[in-house]
């Protein structure tokens, strides 16, 4: 991410935030990744239980389980860290064993800048997801717990409303053919997604809110 230029948590990796916990710059300690991947682990220590393997495995032997769930809320960890996970809990749900959706409970989410990021975050997940296990792209849903815009946002809200929607684009996986299950998801590269018919607006900027 960072290589792309993409650092949306820099305010929250400063020396000053992250001093707090007795952590270096840059070390945001057991967040979204980390939990995903080996929750209820001793950080940095990635001895937890990985998400995402299980999750893969369950939609490919039991696609109709309820208990397609990954969860970046542990409280525990959530008193350790500065900024903790906002996007906590998402569920996958088969349909007729061929179709995949996808819901997001967010506890907090700013409208203006984090909410569109979600969105097409969980979006491509959903479409990788599927993918490696054999599926169709169903649906998304996104549901809050606390959405809100900040006052420092509101002349962006406003110009943003201005503006008429244009045609989405489609996502297309190229040369991934072969990359299924755990290691096919891991293996994704930038290489492998190509957006057609991509059309955006100018940038509209604003400062985050730490």
């Amino acid at each position: 991410m960072r290589e792309r230029g993409v650092d949306i948590w820099a305010e929250w990796a400063d020396a000053e935030h992250t001093k707090r916990f007795n952590r270096e710059k840059g070390d945001l300690g057991p967040v979204y990744g980390y939990l995903w991947r080996s929750f209820g682990g001793d950080y940095p220590k990635h001895n937890g239980f990985d998400q995402i393997k299980a999750l893969i495995e369950e939609i490919r032997k039991n696609p109709n389980s309820r208990r397609l769930i990954v969860s970046g809320w542990d409280p525990e960890q959530a008193i350790q860290v500065d900024l903790p996970p906002c996007h906590m809990l998402f569920q996958f749900k088969v349909e007729n064993e061929k179709v995949l959706h996808c819901q997001l409970y967010q506890r907090s989410a700013d409208a203006f800048l984090g909410v569109p990021f979600n969105i097409s975050s969980y979006a491509l997940l959903t479409h990788l997801i599927a993918h490696v296990c054999d599926l169709r792209v169903g649906d998304f849903v996104h549901t809050f717990g606390d959405l809100h815009i900040y006052l420092n946002h509101l002349n962006q809200v406003e110009e943003l409303l201005k503006r008429e929607p244009l045609e989405l684009p489609k996502l297309e996986l190229i040369n991934a053919e072969r990359l299924k299950g755990l290691e096919g998801l891991l293996n994704f590269k930038y290489e492998n997604l190509k957006l057609e018919n991509y059309q955006s607006w100018g940038k509209i900027a604003a400062p985050v809110a730490v």
